[in-house]
């Protein structure tokens, strides 16, 4: 085998590891979504439930899983029709009826320690003017918020942690997992040992160059 041969079979055995290192990493956050129900399905809604007010018939979800984005976000699971959630719960007059779902995840989701309750439903009867943050609370105590507002818990769970960001496999990152270059602004490991590899490409073409011509 030459020596450029070699050279490029080290590469490409120091590289792969370090691809395979990324993906292990990879994250996501543990939270609580919303979602609206538009006929049979559920949408992720576009705002959260402190500024979003819905009509009375509506029909609402939570679901406490870990995902890395919206696109990613499980679904709430188990009965979602309003006619059924809200059987019990009469119109009133100057009051509106909110159907809640809330799914408090798996196992597999749930913070170190902890344990899901089952899915639960609701029907809040509410002021007309509600948001579905008041119909929740008025359901589901306690809550727990952030100081940035974000829902941190329901029926208080998870008793600990906010939006964390965990890893694929559901457990919170260790700090020497983060990259270098977000934490401290250095280079990434891959960086100095992949160019220190492609240096001695280069100085081994060159050395196989000149053994031709001197031969």
């Amino acid at each position: 085998m030459s020596v450029v041969r070699r050279a490029a079979t080290l590469l490409v055995a120091v590289l792969l590891p370090l691809a395979g290192a990324t993906e292990a990493h990879a994250t996501g956050y543990r939270y609580w979504s919303f979602w609206d129900r538009s006929g049979d399905r559920w949408t992720y809604a576009t705002q959260g439930p402190s500024t979003t007010r819905p009509e009375d018939g509506d029909v609402q979800g939570f679901r406490f899983a870990v995902s890395e984005d919206s696109a990613d976000a499980t679904r709430p699971r188990g009965t979602a029709d309003f006619a059924t959630l809200c059987a019990r719960t009469p119109a009133k007059q100057g009051t509106k009826r909110v159907a809640l779902v809330i799914d408090f995840g798996t196992p597999a989701d749930a913070p170190s320690g902890e344990k899901p309750p089952p899915v639960r439903t609701a029907c809040a009867r509410v002021a007309p003017d509600a948001t579905s943050a008041e119909a929740l609370a008025a359901t589901a105590k306690p809550l727990r918020y952030d100081t940035n507002a974000l829902l941190c818990a329901i029926s208080g769970y998870p008793h600990r942690g906010c939006g964390e960001q965990v890893t694929a496999d559901g457990k919170a990152p260790a700090k020497h997992d983060k990259p270098a270059a977000k934490d401290s602004g250095g280079p990434s490991l891959g960086l100095p040992v992949g160019a220190g590899v492609i240096a001695v490409l280069a100085g081994a073409a060159v050395w196989q160059a000149r053994r031709r011509r001197n031969a």
